[in-house]
């Protein structure tokens, strides 16, 4: 399942030299995350309710192309990997300008974290249906957790 979400630039999200700050190519991509989430039913009142929370280990910016002051972008998802378990998940995310032209890639790897315990947890079953159909990228792999 294709998945984007268009966002309108702001103000903010620009620097000196009139383009795109690149910590708000960041920004965007984690709140396509976070409407992905949302798509499935998943929202900040079932992280707390579930006491599980997503977090980070790694994220990696590549900028191709500049989007200047007063551009609208699209960001998509697209899964790079997950553990057999759905612990562990990798997400690319390609940032589009006003033209369509890729403009950034970003991937990011994470897990699930028990908010109790502060360690990575296995998700219950609602947090690993939302990658089930999610489009993959044609270098997919499976994660493999060391025990």
């Amino acid at each position: 399942m294709n998945f984007k979400v268009n966002f309108t630039t702001k103000w903010a999200d620009f620097d000196a030299n009139i383009h795109m700050r690149h910590t708000a190519y960041n920004d965007y991509a984690a709140e396509s995350r976070l409407r992905y989430f949302k798509k499935y039913d998943i929202t900040i009142h079932d992280f707390t309710k579930e006491k599980i929370g997503p977090i980070l280990f790694e994220e990696n910016t590549k900028f191709l192309k500049e989007i200047h002051l007063g551009e609208d972008i699209s960001v998509n998802l697209k899964l790079l990997g997950l553990s057999r378990n759905g612990e562990r998940w990798k997400i690319q995310h390609e940032v589009f300008n006003k033209d369509g032209k890729l403009s950034a890639i970003i991937t990011v790897y994470g897990a699930w974290l028990d908010l109790v315990k502060r360690k990575l947890t296995v998700p219950p079953s609602k947090f690993q249906d939302i990658f089930k159909e999610a489009e993959k990228t044609e270098n997919y792999e499976e994660i493999l957790i060391n025990q």
